[in-house]
Order: structure tokens, then sequence, then C-alpha cells
């Protein structure tokens, strides 16, 4: 768990000289890189952030001079610890991204190794074509990456694996020279000079690369010796020509740096079906596959019960996996296999499907087939495919899913006989498998429960030197596609024999004669359960602290065999849960993402790895196991390290349903804001948010003072002033209060006031919720809401303080109630639970009755059906919590149940919807798109964006204003602007706020666009 290796005071000075990129030496920066999607941590020496390739030159420059190892890195979610190491990181992700040339014609891409995936192919996709090596994370992948790693993907069954699919790469080797390793007959150089020198070892061996190289087309171990002797069932090349750069795919980037890759592209298949075959025995599945394959699928995907079951418990994959059952309803299938065929035209793949059907009523199967040739229904079910090994990591408990023989290939038929023998093994050693992916290609991903903290290590060992021998007895290759790294790379030898690992070093040793680049992988690589090298080493130790927020339900443990978690608090965390949180963590990358849902909307921004959600948790994890160096160990929650990394932290939500493991960085930044401000003090800005509630009933009741505040959106000195006192930017605007309130309007107020009996006659009545930004700032939203309801015929009754008898007597009290959300963004966690604890016990009553709570404005609705539940409230707070919804989800759901009639008039021009943060956590979104359907013609568009970037008060922050504008620019104000004419549609009121500031055009409620089409 050393953190000590650092570089030496000269050669950063000397780095920073010479590199205009960042370049990073402190620990919480190289502690963010000293993982990935691995069981291993191991701290950089220091980490370059290079912006182009002459920053890249001069570092490997500055490392050969001074001998120190280069570690290039991508999204860094190798599963296996190749991106982990005592070395220089080089992140290729922020600049070194670029596609330098598309030629369609030749279906040829050429680009720089930072480039992602998912970026690649939606420039592909214009030009009809694709880089079809689809892996699972092709949202985080880069290409560089893949191709050190050899990645494969769902679909290489038709495509093969990435070396069939790269033409040529150009790299600096370890001597600075760039060498272009491309088709051996017509290259030149030094590329030439190692292209012989390896085609000499290969001659010499060749007896001993035919007897020892695995025949499967899975083999990603060691480097390509048997390029110039081709061993896979598929070909390298499909003339059978050598192509030097294939010896540095699967490299891991011990061979070279790439300076870029040159890709062959496929064309966009025009149609796809999917036909999905549910089974009740995983032996069953596993047969069946390989007489799918004859029927010529694209692909043939595993996903077993285990996956199935998380999935069914996560939101976000919920609904989409039960698509894929025969009976939704029913026992979940011990295991699914989805099949695709895709082609130019859908009919013949019709007629696959009807193959598919027929062929498992011949197995015994009849019936076992769901037909899916809808797109949309299979991409959201390849979705939840491609997140399988995220979601089997969010089991709870230190008992985690272990990658290390998840990788053994098999030849198709023996694939049911090595997993049920495996399944064997691992029940000897007190656990199961978890089962995922391949069953096209024998190669079947499969992870045993192993607890690493405790016994995990000897487990480890033990299950792969018996399933070592089960490869061996079905003449498989033990490292199929996620590489060697530190997990498998002492396997090699295992796998090649003496002769052919010596010949691997000599490889090694001509490339790079000092052992620059990434060390310790492929050639001379450590034991795998060399604890020195484990995230959770024998010594890591959490420290106690108790958090302000209730953790105890990730404070358990799991049973590896049954997966059943112990009660609540039973985990044995010294930090109550919160660190076992944080370590839900398992660094897959998924927040690393820009085309779909929110998280994470400051690395969209900044790309910085400090500004997501693996980024920080990692910062967080470190600190509580007193791994950084820069903080009082008493108080690791507010340290200055951990402001650093909660800075841009918008508190979205959106991490907590968008990370397949659930981690929830808004509750730990409330935990962090509570510790930071109890050692440095709150700021008069802090107050006068949180306060908010408090005070605003008092502006509202004296005469004159709204619009003399209102005076400062008009006067540019006034907001300087306030600026340099407060922080609060003069460049935003700030929300214009309203003299006339519904709290002012005591005849209106006695009318919408009944018990829980009298509203609860015939069930039409509903709580309204009246929060202190629609009060004070728009009231006209909720007096639409209150329109609508009433036409609908619903009664509604609004909460205030005045109609308890207990309440305090005194006259000038508020009279409304506060959910607490404005203290919680203050980190004054007390207030919040006060003031909330007020709400829900007064909301208690009507909840138990069975009545609908409606609020209007996001994060103060779900803050009851969220933080309400773990900040001690109770019994009552869960009530609460069932009943709570937005308007929008009452009334679409009514709608569904045929029982809300409200006759409304046809709209006269589009709607544009932009969900909320909190909207999109809680699934609301959908129910807003169904509700507006119900205005003739509104047919509303939702704009696909992340944060807006107002996120409460953090886009009125003087230090965050240029954060939040870059954030609202990503898409939600262009989308905004491209339709001039359209109603634009906004539940939060900070997202109205910036639309307004950002273009001039009034975003309005869902109420307001209601009560606006009322007959």
């Amino acid at each position: 768990m050393s953190t000590n290796s650092t570089l030496a005071p000269e050669i950063v000075t000397q780095l920073r000289k010479n590199v205009r990129g960042q370049v990073l030496t402190d620990t919480p920066s190289r502690g963010r890189y000293a993982t990935d999607a691995s069981i291993y941590q191991q701290f950089p020496l220091g980490v370059v952030i290079p912006e182009s390739a002459s920053d890249i030159e001069a570092a490997l420059a500055i490392a050969r001079e001074h001998q120190i190892p280069i570690l290039p890195r991508g999204g860094g979610t190798s599963q296996c610890g190749q991106t982990t190491g005592v070395a220089l990181v080089l992140d290729n992700t922020h600049f070194f991204r670029k596609s330098l040339q598309i030629d369609p014609e030749k279906g040829v891409a050429e680009v720089e190794p930072g480039m992602v995936l998912d970026h690649l192919n939606a420039e592909l996709k214009k030009h009809g074509l694709w880089f079809p090596v689809d892996v699972s994370t092709s949202a985080q992948a880069t290409i560089g990456g893949m191709a050190g790693n050899n990645s494969c993907g769902s679909r290489s069954i038709a495509y093969g694996n990435m070396v069939h699919n790269v033409l040529g790469i150009d790299a600096w080797l370890a001597d600075g020279s760039i060498a272009q390793f491309g088709n051996f007959a017509s290259s030149t150089g030094k590329a030439k000079q190692l292209g012989q020198f390896v085609q000499g070892l290969a001659n010499q061996l060749q007896p001993e690369i035919e007897a020892h190289f695995p025949k499967v087309m899975r083999r990603v171990a060691g480097y390509n010796l048997d390029v110039f002797h081709p061993q896979s069932e598929l070909p390298y090349t499909p003339d059978g020509s050598v192509n030097l750069s294939h010896l540095l795919v699967g490299s891991e980037g011990s061979l070279a740096y790439f300076k870029s890759l040159k890709l062959k592209l496929a064309p966009l298949p025009q149609h796809k079906v999917l036909g999905v075959v549910n089974f009740a025995s995983f032996y069953k599945a596993m047969d069946s596959a390989q007489h799918i394959v004859k029927l010529g699928p694209t692909a043939v995907e595993l996903v077993d019960r285990t996956m199935i079951d998380l999935a069914r418990t996560n939101p976000s994959f919920k609904k989409t996996i039960e698509t894929a059952l025969i009976d939704s309803q029913g026992r979940t299938p011990e295991a699914i296999l989805l099949v695709e065929f895709s082609g130019e035209s859908q009919a013949p793949l019709l007629e696959k499907l009807k193959s598919l059907q027929t062929l498992m009523g011949d197995l015994g199967l009849p019936g076992s087939v769901v037909a899916m040739p809808d797109a949309s229904m299979q991409k959201n079910l390849w979705e939840v495919r491609k997140a399988g090994l995220n979601i089997m990591m969010s089991l709870k408990g230190d008992g985690k899913p272990v990658s290390f023989i998840e990788d053994c290939a098999v030849p198709l038929e023996s694939l049911a006989e090595y997993t049920q023998a495996l399944t064997d093994v691992f029940a000897k050693y007190g656990s199961r498998g978890t089962w995922y992916a391949h069953a096209s290609v024998g190669t079947l991903h499969v992870r045993p429960i192993l607890d690493m903290r405790r016994d995990g290590a000897q487990k480890m060992r033990a299950v792969a030197e018996e399933a070592s021998e089960l490869v061996r007895k079905y003449k498989g290759a033990y490292s199929g596609e996620h590489g060697d790294g530190l997990c498998r790379g002492e396997w090699i030898s295992w796998q090649f024999g003496p002769k052919i690992t010596e010949a691997l070093a000599q490889i090694k040793q001509a490339f790079d004669p000092s052992n620059l680049f990434n060390p310790g992988k492929i050639i001379n690589p450590p034991k795998m359960d060399d604890a020195s090298y484990f995230r959770f080493p024998p010594d890591y130790k959490v420290i106690p602290l108790k958090p302000s927020l209730d953790w105890s339900a990730w404070n358990v443990q799991n049973n590896p065999v049954t997966e059943e978690i112990t009660a609540a608090g039973s985990g044995g965390d010294p930090a109550l849960g919160l660190a076992k949180a944080v370590e839900m963590c398992n660094n897959n990358g998924h927040c690393r993402k820009f085309d779909a849902g929110v998280m994470c909307p400051s690395y969209r921004v900044t790309r910085d790895e400090k500004d997501l959600t693996r980024g920080r948790a990692n910062t967080l994890r470190l600190a509580l196991s007193n791994q950084l160096d820069t903080q009082d160990e008493h108080s690791p929650l507010g340290s200055d390290a951990i402001k650093e990394v909660m800075d841009l932290c918008v508190s979205c939500k959106a991490c907590r349903r968008e990370c397949p493991t659930g981690v929830d960085m808004a509750k730990m930044k409330i935990e962090f804001l509570h510790a930071y401000k109890k050692r440095v003090g709150h700021t008069i800005r802090d107050w006068l948010v949180a306060a908010l509630p408090k005070y605003a009933p008092m502006i509202s009741n004296i005469p004159g003072l709204p619009t003399l505040l209102n005076l400062r959106n008009h006067l540019l000195p006034v907001a300087k002033l306030q600026e340099w006192l407060m922080g609060i930017s003069a460049q935003r605007s700030l929300p214009i209060w309203k003299k006339e309130t519904l709290w002012n309007d005591k005849a209106i107020l006695q009318k919408l006031q009944y018990s829980p009996a009298e509203l609860n006659q015939d069930r039409k009545g509903v709580v309204l919720l009246a929060d202190t930004f629609n009060a004070y700032f728009e009231n006209e939203n909720l007096q639409a809401a209150i329109q609508v309801l009433t036409a609908a015929g619903y009664r509604v009754h609004i909460p205030q303080k005045t109609t308890q008898a207990k309440t305090s007597s005194s006259s000038h009290c508020s009279k409304e109630f506060c959910c607490g959300r404005t203290y919680l963004a203050a980190g004054m966690v007390d207030q919040a639970k006060e003031t909330l604890g007020e709400l829900v016990h007064y909301l208690a009553p009507y909840a138990q009755a069975g009545i609908p709570i409606i609020g209007l404005e996001p994060s103060c609705l779900f803050t009851l059906k969220d933080e309400a539940l773990v900040m001690g409230l109770g019994d009552q707070a869960v009530t609460v919590s069932k009943q709570a919804q937005l308007l929008e989800e009452f009334l679409a759901a009514q709608a569904k149940d045929n029982k809300l009639t409200l006759n409304l008039k046809a709209a006269t021009r589009p709607v544009l919807f932009h969900g909320h943060c909190h909207q999109k956590a809680f699934a609301a979104v959908t129910p807003a798109l169904e509700l507006l359907k119900l205005i003739p013609n509104a047919n509303p568009e939702l704009i696909e964006s992340s944060c807006c970037g107002m996120a409460g008060s953090f886009g009125y922050e003087s230090e965050h204003i240029t954060v939040s504008k870059q954030m609202a620019e990503m898409s939600l104000l262009p989308a905004i602007r491209k339709s001039p004419d359209s109603w634009v549609v906004a539940d939060g009121t900070s997202c109205r706020h910036q639309i307004t500031d950002g273009t001039k055009r009034d975003a309005v409620h869902i109420a307001k666009i209601l009560a606006a089409h009322l007959q």
C-alpha cells in the first residue's frame, strides 16, 4: 500500500518545462490512476496528460534519460491490472484522441490511440460504416487500449478480434524513433528489422508453436509469435500475408507506444433481429451453443440467472431484462442466450429467427424463444448485456465476483462439460460462479465470488490451478480476451512452455532493451496472488468514523454461494457502511461516457479523472483508508483532497441510477460537505442558500422589498458588489421575487385545507407540496397545478403549519414546511433533518391513508424518496416516500388506469422537454412525456442532455459559472436554439433559469403547459 515512490523534484521540473500538458505528482492524483477494473492497485510515479504528440515525445525522452518506466493508458478499464504500475502514466484520453483519416471507399480509418470506440463509430455512421470490435465498454474503451489488449467483443464470431481488424500501427520505440508496422513484405527500417528477428524466432520454434499455441480464435496471451505460422481457427489476414502490427496487438503497451492505428472498417448492418432463448438448465444452454452457431448468427451471448436477477433489482435495467423472459412474472430462467442475426434486408433474418425457434423445438425446448425484431428493444437489451460485468459487481458485501479465470476459451463442443466441471470446482472452495459473455466462440466469462480481504487470495490460487487443468484437458486457451496483466501473466509459461516463454522475452528485449514500457506485464510478471499488488491487501484498514447519514444498508456481508446478504449494519465497517458504499466502485469506468444518460456532467466538460464518479470514489476510498498524505486522518472526509474532487460534483444523482454498482456520489457529497464545513465553517453564501425557506416568507411580507431586491438584476454595480461579498456571479441573473404568492391569499388557502379523512373521500384527494421555489419565485406554477388538478376532479390540500393544533402559536411563524434540500446543499445535515422531519411527520397521516403526495420541484420531491430514508426518520419516512410523486407521475398513472378526465385543446407549436437530473435518476421522465402526449398534436420531443449545469446554487457561484455554462452548451441550449418556435418544458426551477439565461427563452413547468391547454 506504499504511496511513497515518486519522481525526483528535478525530473518533475524537467517534465513541466518540456510538456505543455498537465504533470500530476500529488498523492491524490496518482491514487486516481493507481487502479483499473481489476483487484490490483499500484501508485504510479506521476501522471502526464499530453496535449500533443510532441508532449509524448518529450515525456518519452525524459523517461529514457532517467530510466523511468512508461505506462500508456486509455480508459483505465482493464480487468487484469494491465494499466496499473509504478511508472509514469501517460493518459491519452484528454487530447490524443482524434480521427486522422477516414476513407469510406477503402473502408479504412486512421486514429490516435485515445479515440473512444463509440466516438469513432459515431463518426463512421454517416458513411454507413463501423468498427466492429464491439466491446461491452465501447463508451469508455479507447482504440489504443483495445489494441493493447487484443479485445474481441460480442460479434467476434462474424468479425474476429482486434488483431483481425488492425491494418497498421505507427509507434514510438524505446529509443524515441517512430516505426511503421504494417505489411511485412513492404516494411522498411526498424519495423523490418524487428519483423525479421521475430520471423527467425518463429521459424526456429515452429514445432513448439504448432504444439503449444491454442487453436481457438480467442487466444490473447503473450505476444503473437505465431503471426508467421498462424494457429488460430481464424487467420490473422484473409490472404495469409504477415502484418507486423499484429506483433503489437495484445502487447499491453510493453513493446512500443502507439502513435496512430490504421483500422479495417465494415459496412454497418442495415437490419438486425434478435432471438432470446430461455433455458431452465445452464448446462442445456451451453450444450445448445454448438448447434445455434450453425445457423450463422453474428452473436450468441450468455446472460445467467445471477445477472438476470441483479438486473431485475436495478431500476435502470428491470423493465428491459424482463422483455427477454418468456414469463416475466415467473421464475427467473437459469440462463438466456441472445442470438443475433444481421444483414442487408430483414425478411431473410426473420426466416433465421424461425429457424432458431425450430431448432430449439428439435432440441426439446419448444416455445423457449422470445423473438425481438424491434430495433429499439434490441438496443436496450444489448445495453443490459454490455453492462453485465458491472451488474454482477453490484453485489453488496466484501465478497465480489473476481476476475482471474474468466477468459478461458475452449472448443465449442466442450463448452458444456467445461462449465459444469468448473462449477464443481467453485463449489469445492465454497463459492459459485457468475457467468456471462460469448457462447458463440467458447469464451464464457466467469467470476467466482471471493472475499479478497480474507481468504480470497488462497482460494483464487487453488481455483486457478484446477481451472488450468481443465483448460489443458479441453485444449483451450487460458487467456481468451481480457489479456494477461497481473492476474494471468504468470500463466503464460504454463500455456506455452519454456522455449516459447524465452522467445517472448527475447521479443521484449529486441523491442525495448531498457525495459521502459510497462514492465512486469507479459515478461517477468508477478504472482497473481502477490498481496502487495492488491487493492485490499492484508494491512488495509478503514478509519473509524460516524457519518451524518445512515449507510447501514451497505454495511453487510454476503454468502458467496447463495448471495444472500446479512442484516443491515452487520458488516463490520468502521465507517458504519460509508466505506463499503464507496468501495462499491470497481473502476469499471461506466461514468466515462458522453452519449447517453447524465453521468457524469462535470467529467463531460473537463475530461479530468478527478471530476469523474470513479475518480471521486477512488479518492474517498484512499482517504477513508488513510492512504492520502495530504489530510488529517481524524477528518478524512473533510480534507482538501476530497474538496478538490467534490468541487464540480453537481449532486445530479445520475450515478445513483446509471452506475451499475450504485455508487451514490450525491449522498457522499453531503457527507463531505458536513465534514468539511464543520472544519472550515460556513460562508455567508452558504447561509443565504440554506436558510432561503426561512427568510423567504419575511421578504415576501415586507411591502416593496421584493421589488427592491429584484433591482439587482438590472444594476451591474450591485451585482458586482454581491459577487465580491458573497461569491454569487454577476454574470447570472437571480430568481425574481414575487409580491403576490399563494401564501398571501388566505381565501384560497382556506379552501385548500382538508383532513386525511376528508381528502380521501372517493379516492379523489391529493396533497400538493408548495415548495419555496414555486411559492415565492414562480407562484404561477403552483396556481397552474391547482387549476389542472381541480379541472381533473381532484381535491387539493396544501400543507401549512397553522393547520396543526400543536404548531407554534406565534402568529408570525412561517406557514409552509420545507424538505431541507437547501440545508443539505450546504452540508447542514442537522438542520435538514429537523425541517424534513417536521414535513414527514405532518405528511405521515396522509400517506398512511394512501393519499398521493404530489410535488412540482423534482429536487424537493425526491428528497422525500431519497435522503429522507437515510436521516433516521423511521417508518414514517418510508411510508411517505411510497406516496411521494411528481405531478406528471401522478397524472400519467391516472391516465394509464383510465381515471384521468382532462379536456385539452390541441397544441399549435412543437414541444421540447428537458428532464431534471433527479427526474432522470428516478425514472420520472417517461411519465412526463406520456402526460405531454395527452395534449393533441403536441408530439413532445425529449432533449437528450446531461445536467443543465445549474444544479441548485452551483450555477450561481462565481467559481463555477464557466463550467455551469459549458454543461448547458454541450447539448441542452443548442437543441433549444434549433427549435425557436417550440414550447420548452422543464420542471426544475434551476433548469428553467439556465435556459432563460442561456437562450433568452422562457421555459415552463409541465403544470403550466397543461393549464394553458385546458379547454
